[in-house]
């Protein structure tokens, strides 16, 4: 019997990396987890037991502290850049990816003036960046928001769609939206390509019309929501090349009052996160 190694990659996950950066009159706070993992000629260690090409993920780790003294000064995207092509530098390796989550953290407000070193984490979502880079240059970066959890009172419904005898969903043409968004996408290789691209604007713009989309537009379904918002975050942003959304619907059912002799004219709901819908797609720039 004859065996063949098929695709295989290996990394380092969930670094913590916190920077201070303290200048004269305040300090700068940044705290983000990254992945990184490698493609290349290591199959030999899976074969053979032969470690040569490996690079061990200690060295992974460390690299990330290291290079985070002096080059992890701007945009998670520019870090992550960083960090890639360092690791699709070494001759075994073909292609790196490095992920990385960025926590928010929000200046505390005493008698109304923002703290010069005292912080509170958010929680309210995660920033999102991955850069692939290989060994003869190219590059992709993806940019992204995760965890963000949004809903709409109203102007959102759900009808005609197909019945069978398993059907019990009745239609709607006003209710709940909730979910927790996590929205990615991707930059086009020229705005990539002469280095100027401001990462921190763009992913500004996208989320700003992320959710301006949210609140003012009208929901025939979540499906219908996603190319609504995410051709909107296009709108507002031209380096975007598509932008892919994932949201579970998170359910808010309207409670009978009436064994209790009460209407319920949609004022009091059940929260619900199990089990949920769960959308999915992918809407592209049209060349």
């Amino acid at each position: 019997m004859t065996y063949t190694l098929g695709e295989n990659r290996y990394g380092k996950s969930r670094v913590r990396l916190v920077t201070v950066r303290r200048g004269p009159e305040r300090h700068h706070l940044r705290d983000v987890t990254v992945d990184v993992a490698l493609e290349g000629d290591f199959g030999a260690a899976h074969t053979a037991g032969d470690n040569a090409n490996v690079i061990a993920t200690d060295t992974m780790k460390n690299t990330v502290y290291a290079l985070a003294r002096d080059r992890f000064t701007g945009a998670a995207e520019a870090f992550a850049l960083e960090l890639a092509r360092h690791f699709a530098g070494h001759p075994v390796c073909t292609r790196a990816t490095v992920d990385i989550i960025e926590h928010e953290w929000r200046r505390v407000r005493v008698n109304g003036t923002e703290a010069p070193d005292a912080f509170v984490r958010l929680g309210q979502h995660s920033r999102l960046a991955t850069v692939t880079a290989d060994a003869s240059g190219g590059l992709e970066v993806v940019a992204g928001i995760d965890d963000l959890t949004v809903m709409k009172t109203t102007k959102s419904g759900f009808s005609g769609f197909d019945r069978d005898r398993y059907t019990t969903l009745p239609e709607v043409d006003d209710r709940i939206m909730a979910t927790k968004v996590r929205a990615t996408w991707g930059y086009d290789d020229a705005a990539l390509a002469n280095g100027s691209l401001d990462f921190d604007t763009a992913w500004k713009r996208a989320t700003v019309a992320l959710m301006d989309s949210l609140a003012t537009h009208a929901s025939p379904s979540v499906q219908a929501s996603i190319w609504i918002m995410a051709s909107a975050m296009m709108d507002a942003e031209d380096s975007i090349d598509w932008v892919r959304m994932i949201l579970p619907n998170l359910h808010h059912w309207a409670v009978d009052l009436a064994p209790f002799g009460l209407d319920n004219p949609g004022e009091v709901f059940v929260a619900t996160t199990e089990p949920h819908g769960l959308i999915d797609a992918t809407v592209h720039r049209r060349s």
